[in-house]
């Protein structure tokens, strides 16, 4: 059994130790590609699998998944769920996010849960411990950032030494910044950064291909949890577990434990 207070404890201090190793989060867009289901992400309307509806999602937050068109991304993605290596670990979605037949259709295509953790480990209930305790932890590291071109660095309470800029429907319009973060941390001799990714499934193979070959580094999938410091706008309408923090809105993410 895992726990969501103490699944956060151990890459928390993983991260205090200057331990690397590697955080992929498989979340919910993930699962869909993994199950070779539709994503689109518009303007004013979402479909993910067989349910369609209107939502505001502005060019950040923007996607789209055909399984028709886009086979090689999905196969890439399986790639990289599969992957096992010391130290890389993947965040799966949980039950009471899911359901218990996806859950554990995650847990059979991994072959077990050993190098599995929880997709929301940084954000849901543990974001107020992602914000407070472990954000200051990465004021002492060096940081290189894969972010979207429309983030403003500067709110940061922290310093980025480089930043890998990448647009809306990354995964697939942004592929070649995979080869653009490791050739350049071979060609600078990087070791022992953190390097942060908010770059959509374009993180998963980003962090799975960089950190095969340098293991001597922090790879960590942190989403959309640093937007509000970014000025960006999109997370006002689609993450409730921001607006419980910065906004005080209520939302019931704010409060949410996952559970294995």
């Amino acid at each position: 059994m895992k726990y969501f207070d103490k699944e956060f404890d151990k890459f928390l201090n993983k991260l205090k130790n200057k331990e690397n190793f590697a955080f992929a989060r498989f979340s919910d867009g993930e699962l869909f590609i993994l199950r070779n289901e539709t994503v689109i992400l518009a303007e004013n309307h979402f479909v993910t699998g067989q349910r369609k509806g209107h939502g505001t999602y502005p060019p950040e937050e923007q996607k789209e998944f055909i399984p028709e068109k886009h086979g090689f991304y999905q196969e890439k993605l399986t790639e990289c769920f599969k992957f096992q290596m010391p130290e890389y670990y993947k965040g799966i979605c949980c039950r009471n996010d899911v359901g218990e037949d996806a859950f554990f259709w995650q847990k059979g295509l991994n072959g077990g849960d050993a190098d599995l953790t929880f997709s929301n480990l940084l954000i849901n209930r543990n974001y107020r411990r992602f914000v407070e305790e472990l954000v200051p932890v990465l004021k002492d590291r060096d940081i290189l950032y894969v972010v979207n071109e429309s983030a403003n660095l500067e709110g940061l309470p922290f310093k980025i030494k480089k930043d890998f800029r990448i647009g809306s429907n990354c995964m697939i319009d942004n592929y070649n910044t995979v080869e653009e973060v490791k050739q350049y941390i071979q060609e600078n001799n990087i070791k022992d950064h953190v390097i942060l990714c908010s770059a959509a499934s374009l993180s998963n193979f980003i962090i799975r291909d960089c950190f095969e070959d340098n293991p001597n580094n922090t790879f960590l999938d942190i989403g959309s949890c640093l937007n509000p410091y970014l000025k960006l706008e999109g997370w006002k309408h689609t993450r409730g577990y921001l607006t419980h923090y910065w906004l005080k809105s209520g939302s019931p993410y704010g409060d949410q434990v996952d559970v294995w």
